[in-house]
């Protein structure tokens, strides 16, 4: 399991807590140790560099199992957590971590709500065909930060619900029900003295062709992607191979300027003298 996020949304605190109800740490520390921040520059810096793995055992009882309704062999649960990084620098990092695991839980901090990072790490995970499992973190903020009563708390997390599902929707895929699109976030910027950001990424061509609507769709409106040739790369794959990536590309490119999607045979090609 991995634990993605914006950066400073909690993921090492939340391990921490995890690791503490595993009974390796005291739960009185939980939050302060850091258990998975391992490197000096980490401990220093405050953030996360690295990703780094633990593995956690838990003994369940029945009453706290009554609810699950999945194949289950014993009350016995082993389970390798990786804590990966949240800053934009380190997204090779978190793509590393979600390649080797089974699932994914997001940690949104209910203030700050879906960021830039968040949208990235949650395609990353999509992308990887992970189903996420969303974890709204620093609940107390609401109440001892902006004081806001019930109601108003309330809508604070619905939103914040809503805005997770809103990337979700974005990122359709048969297998999982979601798209992703292939695309690598590169550099983030935020405009000095606005709340605005700019944001740099690789998109292949073929994924861009409504790529500016559903961005749109997904943000309201609010952002807008600007498109421009960049650079080569080599597909390694063959387009005459069924089901291959390179194929699969060159029949919706096919079946899109209204040419049959089968595509001719080579020999029809070669000298018959």
């Amino acid at each position: 399991m991995s634990v993605i996020a914006h950066v400073d949304h909690g993921k090492s605190t939340l391990t921490d807590s995890l690791v503490a109800a595993a009974g390796i740490i005291a739960q009185e520390v939980a939050g302060d140790v850091r258990m998975t921040d391992t490197r000096a520059d980490e401990a220093e810096r405050g953030i996360t560099i690295k990703s780094t793995g633990i593995s956690l055992y838990y003994e369940m009882t029945d009453a706290s199992l009554k609810s699950f309704t999945g194949a289950r062999d014993g009350n016995e649960y082993l389970i390798n957590l990786i804590d990966s990084p949240g800053h934009v620098d380190f997204s090779s990092e978190v793509t590393a971590a979600l390649r080797i695991t089974d699932g994914a839980l997001v940690v949104v901090d209910c203030i700050e709500g879906v960021c830039v990072q968040t949208e990235t790490v949650l395609r990353q995970a999509l992308g990887e065909r992970i189903r996420p499992v969303l974890t709204v973190n620093k609940m107390d903020r609401c109440f001892l930060e902006l004081q806001v009563d019930g109601e108003e708390a309330y809508q604070t997390f619905q939103r914040v619900i809503e805005n997770a599902n809103v990337i979700m929707a974005t990122y359709e895929d048969p297998l999982i029900g979601v798209v992703q699109k292939r695309g690598h976030v590169f550099e983030e910027m935020q405009r000095p003295g606005t709340p605005l950001y700019n944001i740099k990424a690789y998109l292949p061509v073929v994924e861009s062709f409504g790529f500016s609507s559903q961005l749109r769709a997904a943000t309201s409106g609010q952002a807008f992607p600007q498109c421009v040739f960049d650079h080569w790369e080599m597909m390694m794959s063959d387009p005459l191979e069924a089901g291959s990536q390179a194929s699969t590309l060159v029949t919706d490119i096919r079946k899109r300027k209204g040419m049959k999607e089968q595509m001719t045979p080579l020999s029809d090609f070669e000298d018959k003298l």
